[in-house]
């Protein structure tokens, strides 16, 4: 009588391997993946607690704490100092020693703002096109924050950071959006050498908050090309700037 059972059998065929059964904490890092890449996670910010996370997900706590033991292990999060967990653009290492480079060297900053002139304009363009009524209204926000006649002048550089980061937030990338995030340090050394040595006068002041409020408008009347010329001319006068000074301290020099 023939063996049924042992001819029911398949035959081996190394090819095809089993699947393994997934787990939940890799379904939750997938999941949580998702908005990391799609944008609705941005750099810098704070994920809800792991408490929060598990019931909304409808998982256990050790489901998203392995799953966020692996976001980590990737280069995706990090811990938060006092607890949490917030999404990061790139290695805060890495952050660090191209700020200390564009910070040791003015020619840096200088290379910086032409590669500025580049990708900001691009940036201005795409948030005119994508750019939601709250975006707008967001950038419109950082503007009258710099218009703010009360406001001290000490917060020049760090309110120029705050505008640019808006418009791109509002360019609806989220490549450009963890590229900004991770050259922040960078852009506020950038700003920081522009608005308080290269253009520090009030005529500098008034000429920039004009320049801001053009690109402004052209986001907000969806104009991509005036938007993007706006941000040219814009980025282009602190490269004019730094001509200038370079020519001022040849000449002193060979005097």
């Amino acid at each position: 009588m023939q063996n049924t059972d042992q001819s029911s059998q398949p035959d081996y065929d190394a090819r095809f391997q089993e699947i393994p059964r997934e787990r939940v904490a890799d379904r939750v890092a997938q999941e949580l993946m998702k908005l990391i890449a799609t944008g609705k996670l941005l750099p810098g910010e704070r994920l809800p607690g792991e408490r929060q996370l598990a019931e909304m997900m409808n998982v256990s706590r050790v489901s998203v704490r392995a799953a966020l033991q692996q976001l980590k292990g990737k280069g995706f999060v990090t811990a938060v100092q006092g607890g949490g967990t917030r999404v990061i653009a790139a290695t805060d290492d890495q952050d660090s020693a191209l700020a200390v480079l564009v910070r040791e060297n003015r020619k840096n900053l200088r290379d910086f703002a032409q590669i500025r002139v580049a990708i900001e304009a691009w940036a201005a363009r795409q948030a005119a096109e994508n750019a939601t009524d709250e975006q707008v209204t967001e950038i419109k926000h950082a503007l009258d924050v710099m218009t703010d006649p009360d406001r001290p002048e000490e917060f020049k550089a760090e309110d120029d950071v705050a505008f640019h980061m808006a418009v791109a937030k509002a360019a609806d990338s989220v490549i450009y959006m963890h590229l900004m995030s991770g050259m922040g340090d960078i852009l506020r050394e950038n700003l920081d050498y522009h608005r308080y040595k290269l253009l520090a006068t009030r005529a500098d002041d008034r000429l920039f908050l004009q320049q801001h409020r053009k690109i402004y408008e052209a986001i907000r009347d969806k104009n991509g090309e005036l938007a993007a010329q706006a941000m040219t001319a814009h980025v282009k006068r602190a490269l004019a700037a730094y001509a200038e000074s370079e020519e001022a301290e040849e000449a002193f020099l060979e005097n």
